[in-house]
């Protein structure tokens, strides 16, 4: 593919790629990345990754990672975290963010991605138990790790060896509840994120009511508004004060990603040369992509697409206030209800599920041990696309 070619198709599928927080735009740049011969950090989390043919339908896995290092896990300095306000690093690999990003066959078909809340209480891939799905990526880091150190395994190979473990076990585990297959996948790091915004020269958002939060840092007015750097990063990740708490935390995702595309159409920028060569670096220094996902096919395969061709939605949940044995406070989930979501949500059939940006119209749940059976969620189903900028609380 030709440069002049590579801008037009580029042009014709920015808003799709885009839409999908920074890992769909970490995608397009890498395959621009790859035109330019630079290098980027590859993962064989997925053993049967293979570049997905022009017409056949895939399955994507976008991890927002919670990691004080970079791509090829290099310590990031820590006064840089604590401008962030993502607190110390408790040596733990946690997964912020999971979207289930499904692209049809038919270019005529909208692309789907799926939010999974990170508190979704579940059971581990490789019999690690039932717990929060956010802990599966250190689960199976921690578990290879102790393996790789008996066998004499140290430095910087346990380290890619046991990340290269957790981001497996990650999949698993998100095939296990889905039931569907995961092709690719993309992984970028709380610095990645920031950068990517920064890049773009911030992103629009709207707040239903000004918001305050000492943990995440965020001070943010009413009404919409640009927000770029540790601005951005603390509106996607409060969670603290929120009426649902991480349901909340996802629609703002959700509402971020809108904005996203809408800044990526307007400013121009992949034609741009400065602001691309920006974005090439920052997926080089913070982004973790499967080595098979062949981004120049699934370029063709988003062609003609437009903001409303993206649309994000959430897994049908139980009650936010599970109480388990270790974890703390989870999300409940029916693994049952979230296959068949996922498998009316691909087939493009409806109903679907709420996006949690109603889930506040919802009735309350009832505290854990109330005697009270618990209420679904779910509200009158609303599907948020990269069309627009909603507002969220």
């Amino acid at each position: 593919m030709n440069a002049r070619r590579t801008v037009r198709v580029v042009v014709r599928t920015v808003v799709a790629l885009a839409a999908v927080v920074a890992f769909a735009v970490a995608g397009l740049a890498w395959s621009l990345q790859r035109s330019l011969d630079t290098s980027f950090t590859s993962t064989a989390a997925i053993p049967h990754a293979v570049p997905t043919p022009q017409g056949q339908a895939y399955n994507a896995l976008l991890v927002g990672l919670d990691a004080r290092t970079d791509s090829a896990g290099n310590p990031l300095p820590p006064e840089l975290f604590n401008a962030l306000h993502v607190g110390p690093d408790g040596g733990q690999l946690n997964t912020d963010t999971i979207i289930l990003l499904h692209v049809p066959a038919d270019p005529g078909q909208p692309a789907e991605a799926i939010s999974i809340p990170r508190d979704s209480y579940v059971p581990i891939a490789g019999g690690r138990g039932t717990h929060k799905i956010n802990s599966a990526y250190e689960l199976g880091l921690t578990s290879a790790e102790n393996t790789l150190t008996a066998q004499g395994i140290t430095g910087p190979e346990l380290d890619r060896r046991g990340r290269e473990a957790g981001r497996a076990t990650l999949v698993a585990t998100v095939e296990q509840l889905t039931g569907v297959q995961i092709d690719h996948y993309a992984e970028i790091n709380f610095v990645g994120f920031v950068e990517l915004t920064e890049a773009l020269g911030g992103v629009p958002i709207c707040l239903n009511e000004p918001v305050h939060d000492s943990y995440s840092g965020i001070d943010l007015p009413a009404g919409p508004q640009t927000v770029d750097g540790p601005a951005a990063l603390a509106f996607v990740r409060q969670r603290h004060g929120l009426p649902n708490g991480d349901l909340d935390r996802i629609a703002r995702q959700q509402a971020f990603a809108a904005g996203l595309t809408k800044q990526l159409i307007s400013t121009g920028t992949f034609t741009n040369p400065v602001r691309l060569a920006r974005l090439v670096g920052v997926v080089d220094r913070n982004v973790v992509l499967d080595s098979g996902w062949n981004i120049e096919q699934a370029l063709s395969q988003f062609a003609g697409l437009s903001g409303s061709d993206l649309r994000f939605q959430t897994i049908p949940t139980g009650r936010t206030d599970l109480r388990t044995p270790y974890d703390g406070i989870a999300v409940q989930i029916d693994q049952s209800a979230v296959r068949a979501f996922v498998r009316s949500v691909v087939s493009g059939h409806e109903p679907r599920a709420a996006s949690p940006s109603e889930t506040a119209a919802a009735p309350p749940v009832q505290p854990a041990g109330s005697g009270r059976s618990s209420r679904s969620t779910a509200a009158t189903p609303r599907v948020i696309t990269a069309g627009g900028v909603p507002c969220v609380n």
